[in-house]
């Protein structure tokens, strides 16, 4: 079935465009959306009237949506709130229906699917982004399938479970997950409503809704910068410190904020700074050297990725805003859980990186102490 033009791909990096859905190019690169809305239909220097009122949350922003809200849970409009002890303010992702800023990008790729008809979605997850894609293709009617590893938290591995979805647990690392997930997708039709084969992993189409792959996926989570800076008056932060592992969150917020920037409606491009985990950052291994990266992370499980798939594109939005990637250490990350938590911020181990980056930005004054600094806090602690 030809796609709709806001669902036209385009390769990353060879530039071949497709007008069937298909999960990744030819050339082996992620795809993304052929245009964006303010490519395919310019916007006025005013903003739509409906922007003033946010009530339907991320879906407030349609017009910069690939799709329609076939499949909502509410989401989105997370609170925007004072941090005074670290001279920043916090968007408090944790708060979503399945408690991280995952839901973003479910909403609208579970909306993709369903407008292409799909009957069986496949994902790879460390357990938030599995979460979120297994309760809103329930919420679709659409079958999940979600490979984890065995190692996955019960609490993340119980909140797939009970969706319905099937969870394929696997031995080794989040790669080998990843591998895994991707042999079963090269497997079988990746066409909706394909004929179901025989076998308990092997059955139903696997339409790929990757958090890594999917650009449905990236579109959802651009709705993060459209909601900062409609809670700011339309004015952009100076600094902007995400987690960063697949790049999810950093890599959305990028083209969120660029589509208002070249749409006219914020005046200027905050600064991406990136916390990864160390003996996990390839991006700050890659702009400080592999000395400045190593060591051993694993209590931000969130984000253990050794080889992001839109690498090319997370180094390239660092270049264009200014910005950043370093690596923290478990010490560094356990002390700020713990801060959070009596500060009254009940998040998970992952989402601690983000403000212990924060922390080190300023004092290697990458960050100052009177700039305008957004920190999202993505996952909550309740799953842990």
């Amino acid at each position: 079935m030809p796609l709709t033009p806001a669902l036209e791909l385009a390769c990353s990096a060879c530039e071949k465009t497709y007008d069937e859905w298909t999960w990744r190019c030819d050339c082996g690169a992620p795809l993304d959306f052929a245009s964006s809305p303010v490519e395919k239909d310019g916007f006025p220097a005013a903003l739509p009237a409906s922007w003033a009122d946010t009530r339907a949350g991320l879906w407030s922003f349609r017009d910069f949506l690939p799709v329609a809200p076939h499949v909502t849970l509410g989401e989105g409009l997370t609170p925007l709130v004072d941090a005074p002890d670290r001279d920043a303010s916090f968007k408090l992702e944790y708060v979503f229906p399945t408690g991280s800023f995952k839901d973003r990008g479910a909403a609208v790729t579970l909306s993709v699917a369903a407008e292409l008809g799909v009957d069986r979605v496949v994902e790879d997850s460390s357990g938030n982004a599995g979460a979120a894609i297994a309760t809103y293709a329930a919420r679709a009617g659409i079958d999940a399938e979600i490979y984890v590893p065995t190692s996955v938290k019960p609490g993340k591995r119980r909140a797939i479970e009970r969706t319905g979805a099937t969870v394929v647990p696997i031995e080794g690392s989040r790669e080998d997950v990843t591998a895994a997930c991707v042999a079963a997708v090269e497997q079988r039709s990746t066409s909706p409503r394909a004929e179901v084969r025989e076998g308990p992993v092997e059955s139903g189409a696997a339409w790929y809704a990757s958090h890594a792959w999917n650009p449905a996926f990236f579109s959802g989570t651009a709705t993060f910068a459209y909601e900062v800076c409609a809670q700011r008056d339309w004015t952009a932060p100076d600094a902007v410190v995400t987690p960063l592992g697949h790049g999810t969150l950093f890599l959305g917020a990028y083209r969120g904020f660029h589509d208002l920037y070249d749409a006219g409606w914020i005046e200027s491009m905050p600064r991406l700074l990136g916390a990864q985990a160390a003996g996990y950052a390839p991006i700050a291994a890659e702009l400080h050297g592999e000395a400045t990266a190593a060591g051993s992370n694993d209590v931000a499980d969130g984000i253990q990725i050794r080889e992001p798939v839109r690498k090319a594109q997370i180094l390239a939005a660092i270049d264009a805003t200014d910005g950043d990637a370093i690596a923290l250490s478990a010490d560094q990350v356990d002390r700020e859980l713990d801060a959070l938590h009596r500060e009254g911020f009940y998040v998970e181990p992952t989402c601690a990186v983000a403000p212990a980056a924060l922390d080190v930005y300023r004092e290697r004054g990458v960050v100052g102490r009177d700039d305008d600094v957004v920190v999202p806090l993505t996952g909550s602690g309740l799953k842990t």
